[in-house]
This record gives C-alpha cells, structure tokens and sequence, in this order.
C-alpha cells in the first residue's frame, strides 16, 4: 500500500519537514492555470522551481500574449518563494530549442541537475473550436495548437532529461485533460491531450532502465483563472456561483461545458500541484511509470486536499450526471506491453 502524504504549508508549522526540500523542478508553461498551482503547490513543499514561459513583467505593459491575461512569470516564482520554496523565473519559450537549451545550461551550471520536469506548455483555448467538424475548423490554429503543445513538450523533455540521469527519484509529468482514451471533441485539442498521455508512456519505456518515472497528470475541472472571469467571479467568492444559479445548475452552454453545478466540484490549481508533489514525494513512484492518473484519484490513495480542505472527485459526479466511461486503467496499459519491438530488441528496454 501507498504512504499517505500530507502536504506541508506555511499555514500548517506543525507538520514534518518539507517533503521536497533540496528537490530541483522546472515547471514549463508556470504562468497561470495549472501549471501555476503546480509551482506553488511544489514551492509548499520546500523545492527549488524555476518557473518558465513567455508572458514577463518586463514585457509589460508593452503586450499582453491574449487580451485580459495579466500573470507572469515573476509573479508565479513569487508565489513558490512566499510558499515557502525558492522560486526562479526565466523567460523562454518552449518551442524554440536554441531557449531551452539555454535554460537547461542555466540549471546545470547552478544545480548540477534536475529532479521533477513538469511539462504544462498549452495556451491553445483561443486556439479550439468546440463543436465543430475537422474540416471547418481554422486549420491554421489547430497546428499551430500542435505545434505549442505538443512540440514544446518534445522540445523541453529532449534538453531536460538527460540532467535527470542519475538523479534518484527522477521523475517527468505530461500534463493532459482527461485520464480515459475518449474523443475529446476537437481533432487538434484531442491530439494535444493525448499525446501527453502516450508521450508519458514512450518516454517512460526509454526511461525505466535509469529509474526515472514519466507519468501523465490530469486534473477535474480546474478552476483556473480564465475559468473564474468566465464565471464572473474570485477564487475567494466561487462558491457564490451556486447560490445564483440553482434554476439552471445542470445546463451547460451550446459549446462549453459550464453548468454551475459542475463548476461547484471544481478545484484550484494547487490541487494537481499537490498531486504532483506526492507522486515526486513518493519513493515507490516508478511502479506507476508510463501511466495517466488524475488529481481526484490521486487525493484519495495519498490524502491530500485542497486548499479550502476538501477533496473534489471530478470522476464520481461526472459518472453519476453524465454516465460511466472507461478510463486508462492497468487493464488498459496491459494492452500495450510488450510491443512487437521490446520483442524483438529486448535490450532497448529494461525492467
């Protein structure tokens, strides 16, 4: 059985040290969302994080990558030292190699290397068009949506793993939507979150022989900040959504969904940020290699909670309202092992 984690904050002094101190991560696409939550929730941990990405205080107000965003960069690594880490900020953007080879150079020469890469690169909802057909959508924005969240991921793992080996308790996060193979509703969104999960899987067999894990993450209805101005609201008064729409909780708009009843299981960011520490925390991690795991499923086997305390189950009401799927389970991940290929060339692989 899995230890039980309870995640150390500056609220809670009491608790054992920090799980993660001495622990260096880099967290791509840190600017807000998830990957946000995921540098702070790593900072409470006592972890050194370099928060990375293309939206800087020293760009403003000269732009802004998309009208009404206002986070930085800056901000995020402020969070993780204010947490209680060591936050880091530097500019890049993920999808031009020449960048990320830089920062790699960077950490190398300070840190010797590197024990947990996040990669959360995104950026595409401006990029989706929900609810219609591959042929009429704006072709242009969805590879460029491949290019940005995919790519970058490939970009950033290539220059980043190898500061890795040799570290004990390696591990990699894909951050992804959804921990089941269904169809996802756009062609190219589908592409992107997929592909984290199969991008955990192949890095993890190429991996498992330096006993580093690579897993994919997802978490529940994430109330991120573009989600919080949808709604009209602050992450202090979300709750109030409820209350002024007990008429027409269960109706979700014609293309999105943001029915106000689901958006009362959501959670903050830091949720999958402190589902990211215990999995990194966790010295029996590699037997998780390879695989997606999501942040409701994740609270339970290990215990943490949200920052409000509770535990927000995303899968059990979306199975209880809109009906059971299949999700990636070991019965699944049994389908895919061994491939024709270890087969043949056994010692590409190792156990």
């Amino acid at each position: 059985m899995c230890r039980r984690i309870r995640i150390v904050t500056r609220a809670s002094r009491k608790l054992p040290i920090q799980l993660l101190r001495g622990k260096i991560a880099l967290v791509a696409g840190a600017t807000r969302g998830a990957g946000r939550g995921i540098a702070i929730a790593l900072g409470e941990a006592g972890a050194t994080v370099y928060c990375t990405g293309r939206s800087s205080r020293r760009d403003q107000p000269k732009r802004l990558l998309e009208p009404g965003q206002s986070e930085t960069i800056e901000e995020t690594a402020e969070m993780v030292t204010a947490a209680g880490g060591h936050g880091i900020a530097v500019k890049v953007d993920h999808e031009v190699p020449s960048e990320v080879k830089k920062l790699v150079a960077r950490i190398r020469r300070r840190y010797k290397g590197l024990d947990i890469l996040v990669n959360d690169v995104w950026g595409g909802d401006a990029l989706t068009e929900w609810s219609k057909p591959f042929w009429e959508v704006n072709l242009d924005n969805g590879l460029r949506m491949l290019k940005q969240a995919i790519h970058s991921h490939i970009i950033t793992a290539h220059y980043a793993a190898p500061l890795m080996l040799g570290r004990k308790g390696g591990i990699i996060f894909e951050i992804t939507d959804g921990d089941a193979f269904y169809y996802r509703g756009n062609l190219f969104y589908d592409l992107v979150k997929i592909s984290a999960i199969r991008l955990a899987f192949a890095m993890a067999r190429e991996l498992q022989k330096r006993h580093i894990a690579a897993v994919a993450l997802t978490p529940g209805f994430l109330r991120s900040e573009r989600v919080l101005a949808h709604f009209k609201v602050t992450e202090a008064n979300w709750k109030d959504v409820g209350k002024r729409s007990r008429d027409n909780k269960d109706k979700n708009s014609k293309d999105q969904n943001d029915a106000p009843g689901d958006f009362m299981v959501s959670e903050s960011p830091r949720y999958i940020g402190r589902a990211v520490v215990a999995l990194a925390a966790d010295p029996q991690a590699m037997k998780k290699t390879g695989r997606v795991f999501s942040s409701w499923n994740l609270a339970r086997e290990y215990g943490f909670t949200d920052v409000d305390g509770t535990q927000p189950h995303w899968g059990d009401y979306a199975r209880k309202k809109y009906g059971k799927y299949k999700i990636c389970d070991k019965e699944f991940y049994s389908y895919w092992t061994p491939g024709l290929i270890e087969l043949i060339f056994p010692d590409w692989f190792g156990s």
